[in-house]
């Protein structure tokens, strides 16, 4: 697989992710206050070159230039999440050995990390202005860290979903999110329903650590309990699943967007990008 098949499936995940109506997010006719669909289709075109480009830089490199080349497109954060996941996942698919694991890649990836990725990465986090990796002292995203990119992850690990993949070496993208989807499109789900049922099992599996972040553990729990309920009523299948999605998506629109499912959103993305590369392009 080339640079540019890795560069256009990073970019096709990002797609694809924005392009299924999973519940309290932006996709087709559904807009934020301050996001829409547009902004994603443009963030998803703007990381072309940095990813074109993965083997070559840093990783911490790669992150920042992705963001940088998202902000001259658009205002909003839209993708720092995504780009986070798909990044290392996007360097281990060129970096991996013959008959490796994807995961086993990616945690090679993440071992070779250093202070510099850190740094890079924190500029891109301060640029995108998002919700935080969460509040960790002993590396404050002000300054300038003392430790390498994995290990800053660990830190913020407990807090973020992000963070956590890095640290477990992606367990709920390769645990949860990859076979929902792989199972919804073995049963001929199209695109749309697979990616929704990914987003499902994954909020289903923990409490979504954005809206956490927002609103506390107290309103983060209860969606994880719809999601949950959602998968055990059968998903896009049955019409109570489809119901119960309906009321779901209802109770998390809200004016300020506060009850935003995102960082769920974003290790959909990095199944999507695991399963294309496996699984190849989407017919």
């Amino acid at each position: 697989m080339t640079p540019a098949d890795v560069a256009a499936a990073a970019q096709l995940a990002c797609l694809l992710e924005v392009s299924a109506p999973k519940p309290g997010n932006v996709s087709p006719g559904r807009a934020f206050r301050d996001t829409n669909y547009q902004d994603f289709l443009a963030s998803a075109v703007a990381i072309g070159p940095a990813f074109l480009a993965v083997d070559e830089r840093p990783l911490g490199a790669t992150i920042l230039d992705a963001i940088r080349a998202t902000r001259r497109w658009t205002s909003a954060n839209t993708n720092l999440g995504m780009v986070l996941l798909l990044a290392p996942l996007a360097r281990a698919v060129l970096e991996r050995r013959k008959d490796e694991p994807l995961r086993a890649a990616v945690q090679r990836v993440l071992e070779k990390t250093t202070v510099d990725d850190a740094e890079d990465v924190y500029e891109a986090i301060r640029l995108a202005h998002p919700g935080g990796l969460g509040t960790v002292p002993e590396q404050d995203l002000s300054a300038s860290p003392s430790v390498t990119l994995l290990e800053t992850m660990r830190l913020a690990a407990e807090r973020d979903a992000i963070a956590s993949e890095y640290a477990s070496g992606f367990a709920r993208t390769f645990g949860i999110g990859v076979p929902a989807i792989a199972r919804a499109l073995g049963d001929d789900l199209p695109w749309n329903d697979a990616v929704v049922e990914g987003f499902l099992a994954l909020l289903a599996d923990a409490p979504d650590t954005l809206i956490v972040r927002k609103l506390g553990l107290e309103a983060a729990g209860p969606v994880r309990d719809a999601a949950l309920a959602i998968v055990r009523g059968g998903q896009l299948r049955t019409e109570g699943g489809k119901r119960l999605l309906s009321q779901l998506d209802a109770m998390l629109r809200d004016p300020d967007n506060r009850m935003n499912p995102g960082a769920t959103a974003d290790l959909t993305a990095a199944a999507v990008f695991v399963i294309i590369i496996e699984r190849g392009l989407p017919a």
